[in-house]
């Protein structure tokens, strides 16, 4: 267990630090805000689309070092996924940082993403972790109003 703490704490302090994707997307399909009225945590995505395939995901905003690091892990695993392959792995993340993993074959898929799994030991940070994939759901379901992890 110290292992994965250990893994947790160092995928945190470097997708903080150099966050991935983190940009305004000019040619984005769709975009969203999420806000955490909680801690502050405020983000918006961009996706863009091709088909049924996400071609680009970025983000912008602030908050914890958490839900950057979320959304910057996010944002590199769901280039090149189809729409029902990013809702399986919010799926999984989901059941992941509140302790209910889906299934083997969904922490399997999960890949890195799995260092997240210390979140579930605090569960103030939960919704930390899990605003930019609430924000990037609510996008793929064609939202355009701001979502609230409230």
């Amino acid at each position: 267990m110290s292992a994965l703490r250990d893994l947790y704490q160092q995928v945190i302090l470097d997708h903080n630090r150099n966050p991935k994707n983190f940009r305004v997307m000019q040619d984005a399909t769709r975009s969203i805000e999420g806000y955490n009225p909680l801690c502050g945590d405020h983000y918006t995505v961009y996706v863009r689309m091709e088909g049924d395939v996400i071609a680009d995901v970025s983000f912008t905003g602030a908050g914890c070092a958490i839900s950057k690091a979320s959304a910057s892990v996010m944002s590199s695993v769901l280039k090149g996924k189809t729409l029902a392959e990013a809702e399986g792995m919010f799926q999984d993340f989901h059941g992941l940082v509140t302790g209910v993993p889906s299934s083997e074959d969904g922490m399997e898929r999960l890949g890195k993403l799995a260092a997240f799994a210390g979140v579930s030991e605090f569960p103030a940070r939960v919704k930390c972790a899990s605003l930019p994939w609430h924000t990037l759901h609510a996008v793929l379901d064609g939202k355009s109003r701001p979502i609230t992890t409230e």
